[in-house]
């Protein structure tokens, strides 16, 4: 195969205007069948992605293909969840159909990209179909993909990192607030005014035509947008959460669980991930209902325990990641993602854990 390079191909969007990352011989196109969509957070642009995108082209030469996602950079991020996630659900639409050989689909989303990506997967669902075909005995027998697919591709990693799956309005949920309650009571009311209507979406105080707020939405299936069943249709979902020292996003919302299910460990080294301090597998509790509606309400308490009960109705893999003794723990949020090779080269180790783990069969 010659050296190991990473590309930025031009087949996709043209010459200047894409971000496909594979790894080749020059510029040649590769033949690699899974495409890994990389989803970055708010004010953010595909840059954001570049260290972990050679990466995973380095460590899986020839497996993967990633494409960074563009559609939503920097003041983009400011319009709502959900145009967000329709945007990304069309880029990832246009980068499939220009790519016949892919069969397979990933997502690894950083911050508000994580929830930009699970609104897109809703869009991008299709739904479980019977097959008839006759087999090598003559029979003709009923198969049925029970998962569905994202765009006719086989669904196989679902990652976030320091995403704020439960929203920013709860409780320590914002760290930089302080756990304040007066601070974060103002916050739901000005949000907007700096965040604009994705403000609103965080902190789950949109009310479009009186429904519940879009997070509270995203935790059930709807008559086109199939949220939870999509979720399910992956062969693993993983959130990675920083436990201390991110403050723009807090431990329970991003690791999905109640603050007292936070989990005690000791900050024993680790020598291969030596960020990394506790990992647990939550089983799925009730996954025959993902596409169940769930009870709504007004009370903040009630929503984020139903975005839990929700949420949690899929398994999810939680990886628990601390920057404590790191000079640069204060930017935790970035340091996870990498988000600068320079700055931030302390969260390598997080990547290569999410490299090491990322399943391709």
């Amino acid at each position: 195969m010659g050296d190991l390079g990473v590309c930025k191909e031009e087949a996709i969007n043209g010459a200047g205007g894409t971000d496909m990352w594979s790894s080749s011989d020059g510029c040649t196109v590769s033949k690699a069948d899974h495409l890994v969509v990389m989803v970055h957070g708010i004010l953010g642009s595909n840059a954001n992605w570049k260290f972990a995108a050679e990466h995973f082209v380095k460590m899986l030469p020839d497996k993967v293909l990633v494409h960074c996602s563009e559609r939503n950079m920097n003041k983009l991020t400011l319009d709502g969840v959900d145009v967000m996630g329709e945007r990304l659900a069309e880029e990832v639409t246009e980068v499939i159909k220009g790519r016949p050989n892919l069969c397979k689909i990933s997502f690894v989303a950083h911050s508000i990209g994580g929830l930009v990506a699970r609104y897109a997967i809703g869009r991008l669902y299709r739904p479980q179909r019977s097959k008839s075909f006759q087999d090598s005995d003559g029979q003709i027998p009923d198969i049925e993909n029970s998962r569905g697919t994202i765009c006719g591709l086989e669904a196989m990693n679902f990652i976030t990192i320091a995403t704020p799956h439960l929203g920013s309005r709860g409780n320590k949920q914002v760290p930089f607030l302080f756990g304040l309650t007066a601070m974060e009571k103002l916050a739901c009311h000005v949000i907007h005014l700096i965040f604009r209507q994705t403000g609103r979406h965080l902190f789950l105080v949109d009310s479009d035509d009186g429904k519940p707020p879009l997070l509270q939405r995203m935790v059930e299936d709807s008559d086109d947008l199939y949220f939870m069943s999509a979720l399910q249709a992956f062969k693993r979902r993983v959130v990675y959460s920083n436990v201390a020292y991110d403050h723009i996003v807090g431990w329970r919302t991003s690791s999905i669980r109640r603050n007292s299910e936070l989990p005690k460990f000791e900050e024993t080294p680790n020598k291969i991930y030596p960020h990394v301090v506790h990992e647990e597998i939550s089983n799925g509790e009730n996954p025959d209902k993902c596409n169940e509606a769930i009870i709504t309400s007004d009370d903040y308490d009630m929503i984020e325990e139903n975005l839990v009960r929700g949420l949690r109705r899929v398994s999810w893999e939680k990886v628990d990641v601390s920057f404590h003794t790191s000079k640069v723990r204060f930017a935790a949020h970035s340091v996870i993602q990498v988000k600068d090779p320079v700055m931030h080269s302390e969260g390598a180790d997080v990547i290569q854990h999410i490299i090491d783990h990322f399943l391709l069969t």
